[in-house]
């Protein structure tokens, strides 16, 4: 008997032997559930093909040429990526909407005698839950944000914190920027159906009764948005600031942003995107010092002109508890180590509870 379920909890996920999108490549490239491989029942071309002769000419003609492509990847399927699959395989299986096409891929697996299970509705439960979690519900998380101006060190202090055992949010990683004007990474950013699938994924596996860390943002990183529960929930949690000094911070933007001295036509563009508040002269010679490779003296102007007065205008507008400050002298693993110890003595005596102890 063909099992179905709609039970997506992490628990639950993980208890099966794989996870099976047999979507076309296209949808499954556009979001899927985290950790699924792709294995279409029908590729982008033919699901397109037999969807305009579904529509425009005769669905008898297009079912029968659905049935013999479908049944024609399933068997290249069983010779292939599941050839090494023994008796015990327990896949879940799902298509857009839980329908024909994950049900002829479950039909065969029964018959094989594999226990395989369904996604009852498909991807769209999955999205619904998503949706449900990210956009209609306040965020259950108790949310503390790590703040300081740029170049101060947070994602590193968010990464040691991580290796302490305490829980941790990287939204940056999520979202595959740095989220600054240079902050793009090779490869791009996922959809933002993907980033919000990644942010609901990793906040589902975190304990809403411990405190959560996560890197003050703006309200989009690179082109994602954060989604509304998420940014309001950042909105009045409270914050741990980082405080370290320029030399230290342009030190470790450069080290950090090594790849753009490496790439100066691409370095070049992203100055040419800076906000037109600077002075043209000043536009000028920024690009003059990218050009001719002084990344130092560029990165200590970038900060001080540009990103500390940002930093300050955001600044100014908040109203959020402060837990403590933490100072960073320099970057180097002992430090880091310190500041997340003293990050960790912070959150253990804070009550977390909209108020704080004098910082």
């Amino acid at each position: 008997m063909i099992r179905r379920t709609i039970d997506l909890t992490p628990g639950a996920r993980d208890g099966f032997d794989a996870i099976i999108d047999v979507r076309s490549p296209a949808e499954f490239a556009l979001d899927h559930l985290p950790g699924a491989v792709n294995l279409p029942v029908l590729d982008d071309a033919q699901r397109a093909a037999v969807g305009t002769e579904y529509v425009q000419g005769s669905k008898f003609l297009a079912r029968r040429t659905g049935a013999a492509l479908v049944a024609r990847n399933i068997a290249a399927h069983l010779e292939g990526a599941l050839v090494d699959r023994d008796g015990s395989f327990q896949p879940l299986v799902y298509c857009w909407r839980g329908g024909q096409r994950s049900g002829a891929m479950v039909t065969v697996m029964d018959q094989i005698g594999w226990p395989a299970t369904v996604l009852d509705g498909g991807y769209q439960t999955w999205r619904r839950q998503v949706a449900a979690a990210l956009y209609d519900t306040p965020l259950p998380h108790r949310l503390v944000l790590l703040d300081g101006p740029t170049g101060s060190g947070k994602t590193a202090l968010l990464t040691a914190l991580a290796a302490r055992g305490v829980q941790s949010l990287d939204l940056e990683a999520l979202a595959a920027h740095r989220g600054s004007l240079f902050g793009a990474l090779p490869g791009g950013q996922p959809s933002q159906k993907a980033f919000e699938t990644r942010l609901y994924d990793a906040l589902s596996r975190l304990d809403p009764a411990r405190p959560v860390v996560v890197e003050a943002e703006s309200s989009r990183i690179g082109a994602r948005v954060l989604p509304p529960s998420l940014w309001a929930a950042m909105a009045v949690a409270p914050v741990i600031e980082i405080d370290a000094p320029v030399e230290a911070r342009v030190a470790w933007t450069v080290a950090t942003y090594g790849g753009m001295a490496a790439d100066p036509a691409a370095l070049d563009r992203a100055l040419s995107r800076m906000p037109r508040h600077h002075a043209r002269a000043t536009l000028a010679e920024w690009r003059a010092m990218a050009a001719r490779g002084d990344i130092p003296s560029l990165v200590r102007d970038l900060l001080t002109a540009h990103y500390d007065p940002a930093y300050g205008r955001t600044g100014a507008g908040r109203d959020r508890p402060v837990i403590g400050r933490i100072a960073l002298s320099a970057h180097t693993p002992d430090d880091l180590d310190r500041a997340a110890a003293g990050a960790g003595r912070l959150l253990e005596g804070s009550p977390l509870d909209g108020t704080a102890p004098p910082a």
